[in-house]
Protein backbone atom coordinates (compact mmCIF):
# COMPACT_ATOMS: atom_id res chain seq x y z
CA UNK A 1 0.00 0.00 0.00
CA UNK A 2 1.22 3.47 -0.85
CA UNK A 3 2.31 5.51 2.16
CA UNK A 4 0.56 8.74 3.08
CA UNK A 5 3.13 11.45 2.45
CA UNK A 6 2.99 15.15 3.22
CA UNK A 7 2.08 18.11 1.08
CA UNK A 8 4.23 21.18 1.67
CA UNK A 9 2.15 24.37 1.55
CA UNK A 10 4.16 27.59 1.19
CA UNK A 11 2.12 30.71 1.95
CA UNK A 12 4.79 33.23 3.08
CA UNK A 13 5.06 35.82 0.34
CA UNK A 14 8.54 36.34 -1.07
CA UNK A 15 9.71 32.84 -0.18
CA UNK A 16 12.29 31.06 -2.33
CA UNK A 17 12.49 27.29 -2.66
CA UNK A 18 15.70 25.60 -3.69
CA UNK A 19 17.40 22.19 -3.71
CA UNK A 20 20.12 21.18 -1.28
CA UNK A 21 21.07 17.54 -1.70
CA UNK A 22 17.89 15.53 -1.17
CA UNK A 23 16.10 18.35 0.63
CA UNK A 24 13.79 21.21 -0.26
CA UNK A 25 15.03 24.41 1.37
CA UNK A 26 12.51 27.18 2.01
CA UNK A 27 13.93 30.66 2.60
CA UNK A 28 11.57 33.43 3.64
CA UNK A 29 12.09 37.17 3.21
CA UNK A 30 13.11 37.56 6.85
CA UNK A 31 15.95 35.08 6.38
CA UNK A 32 14.33 32.09 8.06
CA UNK A 33 15.34 28.79 6.47
CA UNK A 34 13.65 25.41 6.79
CA UNK A 35 14.49 22.06 5.23
CA UNK A 36 12.20 19.22 4.13
CA UNK A 37 13.45 15.86 2.79
CA UNK A 38 12.02 15.22 -0.66
CA UNK A 39 11.25 11.58 0.13
CA UNK A 40 8.59 12.56 2.70
CA UNK A 41 6.71 14.79 0.21
CA UNK A 42 4.18 13.98 -2.47
CA UNK A 43 3.44 17.57 -3.41
CA UNK A 44 4.41 21.23 -3.00
CA UNK A 45 1.77 23.95 -3.26
CA UNK A 46 2.95 27.55 -3.64
CA UNK A 47 0.56 30.42 -2.91
CA UNK A 48 1.21 33.80 -4.52
CA UNK A 49 4.69 35.28 -4.73
CA UNK A 50 6.72 32.11 -4.13
CA UNK A 51 9.66 31.24 -6.36
CA UNK A 52 11.28 27.86 -7.08
CA UNK A 53 14.71 27.15 -8.50
CA UNK A 54 14.88 25.22 -11.80
CA UNK A 55 17.06 22.60 -10.11
CA UNK A 56 14.42 21.99 -7.47
CA UNK A 57 11.68 21.70 -10.10
CA UNK A 58 13.76 19.14 -12.00
CA UNK A 59 14.49 17.19 -8.83
CA UNK A 60 10.81 17.14 -7.88
CA UNK A 61 9.88 15.97 -11.37
CA UNK A 62 12.35 13.10 -11.16
CA UNK A 63 11.01 12.05 -7.75
CA UNK A 64 7.31 12.25 -8.51
CA UNK A 65 6.67 15.34 -6.37
CA UNK A 66 4.07 17.60 -8.03
CA UNK A 67 4.63 21.36 -7.69
CA UNK A 68 1.51 23.52 -8.03
CA UNK A 69 1.25 27.29 -8.23
CA UNK A 70 -1.86 29.07 -6.94
CA UNK A 71 -2.74 32.71 -6.47
CA UNK A 72 -2.43 34.02 -2.93
CA UNK A 73 -6.20 33.52 -2.62
CA UNK A 74 -6.06 29.89 -3.72
CA UNK A 75 -6.96 29.89 -7.43
CA UNK A 76 -5.04 27.28 -9.38
CA UNK A 77 -2.63 28.68 -11.97
CA UNK A 78 -0.22 25.99 -13.14
CA UNK A 79 1.63 22.86 -12.15
CA UNK A 80 4.98 21.23 -12.79
CA UNK A 81 5.11 17.45 -12.90
CA UNK A 82 7.50 14.80 -14.09
CA UNK A 83 6.96 12.42 -17.03
CA UNK A 84 3.49 10.93 -17.33
CA UNK A 85 3.38 7.60 -15.53
CA UNK A 86 1.21 4.61 -16.16
CA UNK A 87 0.36 2.65 -19.26
CA UNK A 88 -0.59 4.42 -22.48
CA UNK A 89 -3.15 1.66 -23.03
CA UNK A 90 -4.93 2.78 -19.84
CA UNK A 91 -5.21 6.35 -21.10
CA UNK A 92 -6.38 5.20 -24.52
CA UNK A 93 -9.09 3.14 -22.83
CA UNK A 94 -10.05 6.19 -20.77
CA UNK A 95 -10.44 8.35 -23.89
CA UNK A 96 -12.57 5.69 -25.61
CA UNK A 97 -14.90 5.52 -22.60
CA UNK A 98 -15.09 9.31 -22.42
CA UNK A 99 -16.31 9.30 -26.05
CA UNK A 100 -18.92 6.62 -25.26
CA UNK A 101 -22.08 8.29 -23.92
CA UNK A 102 -23.38 5.14 -22.21
CA UNK A 103 -20.06 4.30 -20.54
CA UNK A 104 -19.57 7.91 -19.47
CA UNK A 105 -23.02 7.97 -17.90
CA UNK A 106 -22.33 4.72 -16.03
CA UNK A 107 -19.06 5.96 -14.52
CA UNK A 108 -20.44 9.44 -13.84
CA UNK A 109 -23.48 8.04 -12.05
CA UNK A 110 -21.27 5.94 -9.77
CA UNK A 111 -19.38 9.04 -8.64
CA UNK A 112 -22.63 10.97 -8.22
CA UNK A 113 -24.20 8.21 -6.13
CA UNK A 114 -21.19 8.54 -3.81
CA UNK A 115 -21.65 12.29 -3.65
CA UNK A 116 -25.37 12.17 -2.93
CA UNK A 117 -25.18 9.34 -0.38
CA UNK A 118 -22.35 11.04 1.51
CA UNK A 119 -24.24 14.36 1.54
CA UNK A 120 -27.26 12.51 2.90
CA UNK A 121 -25.11 10.97 5.64
CA UNK A 122 -23.85 14.43 6.63
CA UNK A 123 -27.43 15.67 7.02
CA UNK A 124 -28.48 12.57 8.94
CA UNK A 125 -25.54 13.08 11.31
CA UNK A 126 -26.75 16.62 11.85
CA UNK A 127 -30.24 15.41 12.75
CA UNK A 128 -28.82 12.77 15.07
CA UNK A 129 -26.33 14.98 16.90
CA UNK A 130 -27.98 18.40 16.79
CA UNK A 131 -31.63 17.72 16.10
CA UNK A 132 -32.72 20.14 18.81
CA UNK A 133 -30.75 23.03 17.28
CA UNK A 134 -31.82 22.80 13.65
CA UNK A 135 -34.96 22.98 11.57
CA UNK A 136 -35.68 19.25 11.66
CA UNK A 137 -38.47 19.43 9.11
CA UNK A 138 -36.34 21.27 6.54
CA UNK A 139 -33.31 19.01 7.00
CA UNK A 140 -35.46 15.86 6.90
CA UNK A 141 -37.03 17.16 3.69
CA UNK A 142 -33.59 17.57 2.12
CA UNK A 143 -32.68 14.03 3.21
CA UNK A 144 -35.79 12.77 1.41
CA UNK A 145 -34.75 14.56 -1.79
CA UNK A 146 -31.27 13.03 -1.55
CA UNK A 147 -32.82 9.60 -0.96
CA UNK A 148 -34.84 9.92 -4.15
CA UNK A 149 -31.86 11.24 -6.14
CA UNK A 150 -29.63 8.37 -5.02
CA UNK A 151 -32.28 5.83 -5.98
CA UNK A 152 -32.78 7.38 -9.44
CA UNK A 153 -29.03 7.56 -10.09
CA UNK A 154 -28.79 3.80 -9.68
CA UNK A 155 -30.88 3.40 -12.82
CA UNK A 156 -29.55 3.76 -16.38
CA UNK A 157 -30.07 7.38 -17.41
CA UNK A 158 -28.35 9.77 -19.80
CA UNK A 159 -25.58 12.14 -18.70
CA UNK A 160 -27.90 15.12 -18.95
CA UNK A 161 -30.49 13.38 -16.78
CA UNK A 162 -27.79 12.47 -14.25
CA UNK A 163 -26.63 16.08 -14.13
CA UNK A 164 -30.20 17.20 -13.53
CA UNK A 165 -30.56 14.78 -10.61
CA UNK A 166 -27.24 15.92 -9.17
CA UNK A 167 -28.32 19.55 -9.48
CA UNK A 168 -31.58 18.85 -7.68
CA UNK A 169 -29.74 17.05 -4.89
CA UNK A 170 -27.14 19.83 -4.55
CA UNK A 171 -29.85 22.48 -4.36
CA UNK A 172 -31.65 20.58 -1.59
CA UNK A 173 -28.40 20.03 0.33
CA UNK A 174 -27.20 23.63 0.20
CA UNK A 175 -30.72 24.93 0.95
CA UNK A 176 -30.33 23.54 4.48
CA UNK A 177 -26.55 23.91 4.81
CA UNK A 178 -26.94 26.89 7.13
CA UNK A 179 -28.55 24.54 9.67
CA UNK A 180 -25.22 22.76 9.99
CA UNK A 181 -23.50 25.98 11.07
CA UNK A 182 -23.96 26.07 14.84
CA UNK A 183 -21.79 29.11 15.51
CA UNK A 184 -23.71 32.16 16.67
CA UNK A 185 -21.32 34.47 14.82
CA UNK A 186 -23.42 36.22 12.19
CA UNK A 187 -20.40 36.45 9.87
CA UNK A 188 -20.79 32.75 9.14
CA UNK A 189 -24.31 32.66 7.82
CA UNK A 190 -24.86 30.76 4.58
CA UNK A 191 -27.54 31.84 2.12
CA UNK A 192 -26.38 29.96 -0.98
CA UNK A 193 -23.38 28.75 -2.91
CA UNK A 194 -21.39 31.39 -4.78
CA UNK A 195 -17.89 31.42 -6.23
CA UNK A 196 -15.46 33.26 -8.53
CA UNK A 197 -15.27 35.21 -6.34
CA UNK A 198 -16.85 34.00 -3.07
CA UNK A 199 -19.10 36.65 -1.54
CA UNK A 200 -19.08 35.53 2.11
CA UNK A 201 -16.80 33.80 4.60
CA UNK A 202 -18.44 30.37 4.32
CA UNK A 203 -18.16 30.27 0.55
CA UNK A 204 -14.60 31.52 0.81
CA UNK A 205 -13.73 28.54 3.03
CA UNK A 206 -15.61 26.06 0.85
CA UNK A 207 -13.91 27.22 -2.34
CA UNK A 208 -10.47 27.11 -0.76
CA UNK A 209 -10.88 23.60 0.65
CA UNK A 210 -12.33 22.39 -2.67
CA UNK A 211 -9.13 23.67 -4.32
CA UNK A 212 -7.03 21.63 -1.89
CA UNK A 213 -9.19 18.57 -2.54
CA UNK A 214 -8.92 18.98 -6.32
CA UNK A 215 -5.13 19.23 -6.06
CA UNK A 216 -4.85 15.98 -4.07
CA UNK A 217 -7.27 14.06 -6.30
CA UNK A 218 -5.55 15.27 -9.44
CA UNK A 219 -2.17 14.14 -8.12
CA UNK A 220 -3.59 10.71 -7.24
CA UNK A 221 -5.02 10.23 -10.74
CA UNK A 222 -1.75 11.19 -12.36
CA UNK A 223 0.13 8.81 -10.06
CA UNK A 224 -1.83 5.81 -11.38
CA UNK A 225 -1.49 6.89 -15.01
CA UNK A 226 -4.94 8.34 -15.70
CA UNK A 227 -5.42 11.65 -17.48
CA UNK A 228 -7.04 14.04 -14.96
CA UNK A 229 -8.32 16.23 -17.80
CA UNK A 230 -10.55 13.62 -19.49
CA UNK A 231 -13.65 13.31 -17.35
CA UNK A 232 -16.92 11.44 -17.71
CA UNK A 233 -19.31 13.75 -15.85
CA UNK A 234 -17.31 16.94 -16.39
CA UNK A 235 -16.75 17.07 -20.12
CA UNK A 236 -13.66 18.37 -21.87
CA UNK A 237 -12.87 22.03 -21.38
CA UNK A 238 -9.42 23.61 -21.79
CA UNK A 239 -7.68 23.90 -18.44
CA UNK A 240 -10.33 21.96 -16.51
CA UNK A 241 -9.30 18.68 -14.80
CA UNK A 242 -12.56 16.91 -15.64
CA UNK A 243 -11.74 13.49 -14.17
CA UNK A 244 -10.36 15.04 -10.99
CA UNK A 245 -13.63 16.94 -10.59
CA UNK A 246 -15.55 13.70 -11.18
CA UNK A 247 -13.69 11.75 -8.49
CA UNK A 248 -13.65 14.56 -5.93
CA UNK A 249 -17.47 14.75 -5.99
CA UNK A 250 -17.78 11.87 -3.50
CA UNK A 251 -15.39 13.62 -1.07
CA UNK A 252 -16.99 17.07 -1.05
CA UNK A 253 -19.65 16.71 1.64
CA UNK A 254 -18.09 14.41 4.21
CA UNK A 255 -14.52 15.68 3.91
CA UNK A 256 -14.40 19.25 2.59
CA UNK A 257 -17.76 20.53 3.86
CA UNK A 258 -17.42 18.90 7.28
CA UNK A 259 -13.93 20.35 7.68
CA UNK A 260 -15.30 23.82 6.99
CA UNK A 261 -18.14 23.25 9.44
CA UNK A 262 -15.74 22.04 12.14
CA UNK A 263 -13.51 25.09 11.71
CA UNK A 264 -16.50 27.40 12.10
CA UNK A 265 -18.37 25.56 14.85
CA UNK A 266 -15.25 25.07 16.98
CA UNK A 267 -14.24 28.71 16.63
CA UNK A 268 -10.97 27.84 14.87
CA UNK A 269 -11.64 30.56 12.30
CA UNK A 270 -12.92 34.02 13.22
CA UNK A 271 -14.76 36.75 11.37
CA UNK A 272 -11.73 39.04 11.67
CA UNK A 273 -9.78 36.57 9.56
CA UNK A 274 -11.74 37.52 6.43
CA UNK A 275 -11.47 40.66 4.33
CA UNK A 276 -14.16 42.06 2.04
CA UNK A 277 -12.95 43.89 -1.04
CA UNK A 278 -14.71 46.79 -2.75
CA UNK A 279 -15.94 44.37 -5.41
CA UNK A 280 -17.76 42.39 -2.71
CA UNK A 281 -15.34 39.46 -2.88
CA UNK A 282 -14.35 37.93 0.45
CA UNK A 283 -10.85 36.54 1.09
CA UNK A 284 -9.18 34.99 4.12
CA UNK A 285 -6.04 36.45 5.65
CA UNK A 286 -2.75 34.60 5.94
CA UNK A 287 -3.32 33.34 9.50
CA UNK A 288 -6.72 31.92 8.60
CA UNK A 289 -5.30 30.28 5.48
CA UNK A 290 -2.59 28.62 7.58
CA UNK A 291 -5.20 27.40 10.08
CA UNK A 292 -7.21 25.81 7.26
CA UNK A 293 -4.13 24.17 5.74
CA UNK A 294 -3.11 22.76 9.12
CA UNK A 295 -6.61 21.37 9.71
CA UNK A 296 -6.65 19.86 6.22
CA UNK A 297 -3.35 18.05 6.77
CA UNK A 298 -4.50 16.81 10.17
CA UNK A 299 -7.81 15.56 8.80
CA UNK A 300 -6.04 13.48 6.16
CA UNK A 301 -4.26 11.60 8.95
CA UNK A 302 -7.56 10.27 10.36
CA UNK A 303 -8.06 6.57 9.74
CA UNK A 304 -11.19 5.18 8.11
CA UNK A 305 -12.31 1.76 6.91
CA UNK A 306 -12.42 1.78 3.13
CA UNK A 307 -15.89 0.50 2.13
CA UNK A 308 -14.59 -1.55 -0.82
CA UNK A 309 -11.22 -2.79 0.43
CA UNK A 310 -12.47 -3.33 4.00
CA UNK A 311 -9.10 -2.08 5.28
CA UNK A 312 -8.17 0.74 7.65
CA UNK A 313 -6.34 3.49 5.80
CA UNK A 314 -5.49 7.16 6.45
CA UNK A 315 -8.17 9.31 4.87
CA UNK A 316 -5.54 11.03 2.73
CA UNK A 317 -4.86 7.72 1.00
CA UNK A 318 -8.49 7.37 -0.04
CA UNK A 319 -7.79 9.62 -3.04
CA UNK A 320 -5.10 7.22 -4.24
CA UNK A 321 -7.28 4.15 -3.63
CA UNK A 322 -10.17 5.68 -5.57
CA UNK A 323 -7.79 6.55 -8.41
CA UNK A 324 -6.65 2.91 -8.51
CA UNK A 325 -10.26 1.71 -8.51
CA UNK A 326 -11.10 4.13 -11.32
CA UNK A 327 -8.14 2.78 -13.32
CA UNK A 328 -9.34 -0.79 -12.78
CA UNK A 329 -12.85 0.17 -13.87
CA UNK A 330 -11.48 1.86 -16.99
CA UNK A 331 -9.41 -1.20 -17.87
CA UNK A 332 -12.45 -3.44 -17.37
CA UNK A 333 -10.99 -5.29 -14.38
CA UNK A 334 -14.04 -4.25 -12.34
CA UNK A 335 -17.68 -4.32 -13.42
CA UNK A 336 -17.99 -0.69 -12.40
CA UNK A 337 -16.42 2.08 -10.35
CA UNK A 338 -17.07 1.63 -6.58
CA UNK A 339 -17.42 5.10 -5.00
CA UNK A 340 -16.25 5.93 -1.49
CA UNK A 341 -19.18 5.78 0.95
CA UNK A 342 -18.64 7.48 4.30
CA UNK A 343 -20.27 5.98 7.38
Amino acid sequence: MKKLLNTLYVTSQGSYLSKDGECVVVRTEDGEKRRFPVHVLDGIVCFGNVLCSPFLLGHCGENGVAVSFLTERGRYLAGVRGPQGGNVLLRRAQYRLADDAEASSRLARSALVGKVVNARTVLRRCLRDHGDRVDREAVAGAVAVLDESAERLHRPVSLDEARGMEGQAANAYFAVFDNLILSEDGAFRFTGRNRRPPLDAVNCLLSFVYTLLAHDVRSALEAVGLDPQAGFLHRDRPGRPGLALDVMEEFRAFLADRLVLSLINRGEVRARGFVRKESGAVFMDDDTRKAVLTAWQKRKQDEVTHPFLKERIPLGLAFHVQALLMARAVRGDLDGYPPFFWK
